[in-house]
């Protein structure tokens, strides 16, 4: 084992999300912590964790976890729970997740007791080539130019998703899971505060569409927090749903009215066609999982980097002693900031579509590995210079992607011990802008690396016709003696795997409940530089971090965490301060 040495004070303290339960919310503090205020905005002030012994809901906003929590109530299951859920934020989070995008989910079937993984990313038209973001002279859009209209719609999973893990997994009947979200479109919801604030400051975007004008700045003004909304148009696609199932979405009225609006986008058409529906397919993945402590830690594979980054960072801290790690050590941050930059290059490198890439999955999580990547670390008082990916034999290029933090995270754990994690999305705040058939399209599309070739090689996340996009998402269950113990995941785009890695390490190394690893200030480093957590004693430690070498970046770190931790004594949940999250449970 190699030594953890020099400390430092870092300051934290724990605000709480909005969570609520049939019992009373504790109060929580966290050990020795000074207090911050993280100036999120839109954010939850009390700090609580939930407590429940049947089961557990929970989501970014209250409306979706509150028809998750009805739905559990009555016998449903986790993934009955999830399809309320995430309907009802198709609605009320419009501008991270909906009908019109994808999600990966990660699942335990405790009946089987079986971990499985399913993958419903959207998927490029068949027609896109490595080209399609490219300008005229070959090169790479900027991406407000790639990013609205059609060019950047991928075909939707999430319709199919729900409907094909209701048909395995579902309890309650179809149909009753979409009652809470219908009569909230037709009787109308008031929009939340944090849902205003992105329609104000993305009402540039919004206003380019005649649809999506109308519906998120009536009469040219943003709507408001507290304005009551209205959408007959979701209300009675979703009465299709409960009544059709995703057929339609995917061979019927609504695909063509998804299909006219992409390719008859103003100024920037795409390409999706009838083929591209038909052919779209939901994909049951193995999941993979690293061992941190006395724990596997499982998630979702290529063409996520999620659960492959997630076990290659546990998998570096796992070299390293448990009894020497403290949230006070500035080693602590430095192993596992470095540990993300070493997952980083690797995940840059080698992850996209595994029908497309050869992805070393098994080579990059093997403990031989992951300890020669953790022998980079040993100099304990200086931050790693270059992060160079392993060394697999790859005919590809590394190129950036843009991803950026939109998404939302949803977790459930039902009456029968079944458990759920889901990372659902349109990427970019509002996806593309366009609507149809009452939601938003997603602009997943813009995930994979405009450039197609890099120094002679292809990328290895370039646009081709049929490609998944490679993702951050990182839903994540882990398991303690086979069994489930924690259900957890965050948006955040490509933050996304710094958050829920420091939520694990928190947790499990330095003894924090799931709130106080949740609303612990953001400190996460992905390409060399750390960035920290604005307004919050994160920022603080700017100076100490450079002196090791790092270069720093003080910055909104909006993470949307949430978390069940399941015990013999019952379910403790969290969810994060910085959006607008909260848990239920009975």
């Amino acid at each position: 084992m190699m030594p953890m040495k020099t400390a430092f004070a870092l300051a934290a303290a724990v605000l709480l999300a909005a969570c609520s339960s049939s019992q009373a919310p504790e109060k929580q503090t966290a050990r020795g912590a000074d207090d911050f205020a993280p100036e999120q905005g839109h954010g939850n002030t009390e700090q609580q964790l939930v407590r429940a012994q049947e089961f557990m809901a929970a989501s970014a906003n209250p409306l979706a976890t509150e028809a998750g929590y009805r739905v559990l109530k009555q016998g449903g299951s986790a993934v009955d729970a999830m399809i309320a859920m995430q309907t009802t934020l198709s609605l009320v989070e419009p501008q991270s997740s909906g009908l019109g995008g994808g999600a990966f989910v990660v699942y335990w079937d405790n009946q089987a007791k079986k971990l499985t993984t399913f993958d419903a990313r959207e998927t490029a038209p068949k027609a896109a080539t490595p080209e399609l973001f490219l300008d005229k002279e070959g090169k790479p859009l900027e991406f407000k130019q790639a990013v609205v209209g059609g060019r950047s719609v991928g075909t939707p999973g999430v319709p199919k998703m729900m409907e094909e893990l209701h048909k395995r997994y579902g309890k309650m009947p179809w149909a009753r899971l979409f009652d809470m979200p219908v009569k909230l479109a037709e009787e109308g919801f008031q929009v939340s505060p944090r849902m205003a604030a992105s329609i104000q400051s993305n009402a540039e975007h919004l206003q380019r569409y005649p649809a999506t004008a109308a519906y998120f700045l009536p009469n040219g003004q943003a709507l408001q927090a507290g304005a009551l909304l209205k959408n007959p148009e979701f209300a009675a696609t979703v009465k299709t749903l409960a009544k059709d199932g995703a057929k339609p979405f995917y061979n019927g009225k609504y695909a063509q009215n998804i299909i006219k609006a992409v390719r008859g986008a103003k100024d920037n058409p795409g390409k999706l066609a009838a083929v591209d529906f038909k052919n779209y397919k939901i994909i049951e993945r193995e999941a993979v999982c690293g061992s941190y402590r006395e724990y596997q830690v499982c998630g979702m594979g290529a063409p996520s980097s999620g659960g492959i980054a997630l076990a290659q960072i546990t998998g570096i801290l796992n070299q390293f002693e448990q009894k020497q790690s403290s949230y006070r050590s500035l080693n602590s941050w430095r192993l596992l900031g470095d540990a993300s930059r070493l997952a980083f290059a690797d995940r840059d490198l080698y992850v996209a579509d595994p029908d497309f890439v050869k992805v070393p999955t098994q080579a990059l999580v093997s403990d031989a590995y992951l300890k020669q990547r953790a022998a980079l670390l040993a100099d304990t008082a200086q931050a790693l210079g270059d992060a160079p990916a392993g060394e697999f034999g790859s005919t590809q290029a590394a190129a950036p992607a843009i991803e950026l933090p939109s998404t939302s995270h949803v977790v459930a754990v039902d009456k029968q011990g079944n458990v759920l994690s889901m990372t659902t999305s349109i990427e970019n705040a509002f996806g593309s802008t366009l609507m149809a058939n009452g939601y938003l399209l997603n602009n997943e599309l813009t995930d994979f690396s405009f450039e197609p070739v890099k120094n002679g090689k292809p990328v290895a996340n370039r646009v081709e016709g049929g490609k998944r996009p490679r993702s951050s998402m990182a839903p994540t269950i882990v398991l303690k003696n086979g069994r489930p113990y924690m259900t957890v995941g965050s948006p955040g785009g490509s933050r996304i795997i710094g958050y829920v890695a420091k939520t694990l390490v928190a947790h499990i190394d330095w003894g924090m409940d799931i709130q106080q690893a949740i609303s612990l200030p953001n400190m996460l480093n992905r390409f060399g530089t750390y960035e920290l957590e604005q307004n919050t004693t994160a920022a603080k430690q700017a100076e100490a971090l450079q002196k090791i070498g790092y270069k720093t970046e003080v910055r909104d770190l909006n993470s949307g965490v949430q978390g069940i931790v399941i015990t013999d004594k019952g379910l403790i949940g969290g969810a994060d301060p910085r959006r607008e999250g909260k848990v239920m449970g009975d």
